[in-house]
């Protein structure tokens, strides 16, 4: 597997209700939007890159790349975001990333393929290591596109939580060492605070 065959999707549709209700990708950070940072740290990394989003649309599509809605209303969550992304996904795998977290490892894809390939999986996640034990990064995720399916079944029948769904499947976890990397932001504090962060 290489980077042609994976589609990236920013995931910019919550309501942001710890910020406000605010438009969590449309905050700046070193003057750049969040979803562009996401983006441009994303892009490389994949063959395409497209953005979930529910608000503001002409904002994210001003940043040059195909935007879509939740097919769900009423903000469901992280994995409407992943339904939306399969469903437009046009490579064998889709990478989930969401768009609060600006320094996201530039190896993101490259080691969750690997792990997903390596082990037969059929998803691939990040995870950090925090207080001496494994803490899985959900939203960091690479999915296998024939499990559209399944996570339409799912979502329909009222699940919203990650985990219940991805133990249905065969998931590889990746550690990756640097915690920073997955620092994001819920809160207009936490924004401040990752602006005076040079790390």
């Amino acid at each position: 597997m290489n980077e042609v065959d994976i589609t990236g999707v920013i995931l910019c549709g919550g309501q942001g209700s710890r910020m406000g209700g605010v438009d969590k990708g449309l905050q700046l950070y070193r003057r750049i939007p969040l979803a562009m940072h996401a983006m441009l740290r994303l892009s490389p990394q994949v063959g395409q890159v497209m953005i979930n989003a529910n608000r503001n649309l002409a904002a994210y599509e001003a940043m040059g790349v195909p935007v879509w809605p939740d097919p769900l209303a009423d903000y469901p969550g992280p994995l409407a975001g992943w339904l939306t992304g399969l469903k437009h996904c046009n490579t064998p795998y889709l990478l989930t990333v969401p768009c609060d977290t600006p320094r996201f490892p530039a190896d993101l894809s490259a080691r969750l393929a690997e792990a997903l390939w390596r082990e037969g999986a059929e998803i691939a996640m990040a995870a950090t290591v925090e207080h001496g034990r494994p803490q899985l990064q959900p939203v960091f995720c690479l999915v296998n596109a024939l499990l559209l399916d399944s996570l339409a079944a799912y979502l329909k029948s009222g699940e919203r939580k990650i985990d219940r769904w991805t133990a249905q499947h065969r998931c590889a976890t990746v550690v990756f060492e640097n915690t920073g990397a997955f620092v994001n932001v819920n809160t207009l504090a936490e924004l401040q605070a990752l602006h005076g962060d040079q790390g």
